[in-house]
């Protein structure tokens, strides 16, 4: 934990903002009923800051989460990434902006079955238009970097689901994104995994100074993250910073989500 976020403080990078939304709402028809999944969120996020979105299901956390990574527009509102209005963007510049800028990681980990998970990785890389030989060793250094350098030319179906999730999380920072947008990446894993996981993504924070976006009901990510930010009903509900919590261990294992 960077000194920063234990003190409760917003990490020393606060001058600059990577991720603006201002008052997006997104509604949703299902049949007969109207939902409105986002109504009126505006949110600031700082660069290098580790920010966990939580809230019950239906709340409209994965919908920011979607909105933000430009996997979904919005019916109402802006999304600033690095300051340009991705509403503007072109189709083109819009996929450049997806696989240059931001890292995506999945709770179903997302992984072709068939390829091996240094072909996982370097996909986005060759995507980027990198040459095989040096996507293939920056692939294993990726690969290095998260614990499996071992591992390379395994397939999914011969990795445990941790295992999974970390070739998803070297793929993720292939084209070593600026930002990190993480949903539910702890929800197909067991307690201990779960763990791990979240250990990894903060190393990766501290480490590397990527902005981490993560949607998630899992309450061990209180504990690395520099503020929380509670959804219900498609708005903000309330921000804690780090230092706002008085949670020990044993709370974070015990706790309910509806403490707030």
């Amino acid at each position: 934990m960077n000194s920063a976020a234990a003190d409760g403080q917003v990490p020393h990078h606060e001058s600059e903002l990577i991720v603006r939304t201002r008052d997006v709402a997104k509604t949703y028809v299902l049949g007969e009923h109207v939902v409105r999944a986002l109504d009126g969120v505006s949110l600031d996020v700082h660069r290098g800051e580790y920010v966990s979105i939580m809230g019950p299901s239906g709340s409209g956390k994965s919908t920011l989460f979607n909105v933000i990574g430009g996997l979904d527009k919005p019916d109402k509102g802006s999304v600033y990434i690095n300051e340009v209005d991705i509403a503007q963007l072109t189709p083109s510049e819009l996929a450049f902006l997806r696989c240059h800028t931001i890292g995506y990681i999945f709770q179903t980990f997302n992984l072709i079955q068939v390829r091996t998970a240094l072909e996982n990785v370097t996909l986005p890389m060759l995507f980027a238009g990198m040459n095989a030989e040096e996507a293939d060793e920056k692939g294993a250094q990726l690969l290095d970097a998260v614990g499996l350098g071992e591992r390379l030319h395994h397939r999914p179906t011969e990795l445990s689901g941790g295992q999974q999730q970390r070739v998803a999380i070297a793929r993720a920072l292939a084209n070593a994104p600026a930002i990190l947008l993480a949903d539910e990446p702890t929800g197909n894993l067991d307690l201990r995994t779960g763990k791990e996981i979240i250990e990894l993504l903060r190393r990766l924070n501290d480490e590397r100074g990527v902005t981490i976006i993560s949607a998630t009901h899992d309450l061990k990510m209180l504990d690395v993250s520099d503020r929380i930010v509670y959804i219900r009903d498609g708005q903000i509900a309330k921000i804690e910073t780090r230092g706002d919590l008085e949670l020990s261990l044993g709370s974070v294992e015990g706790i309910g989500e509806e403490k707030w």
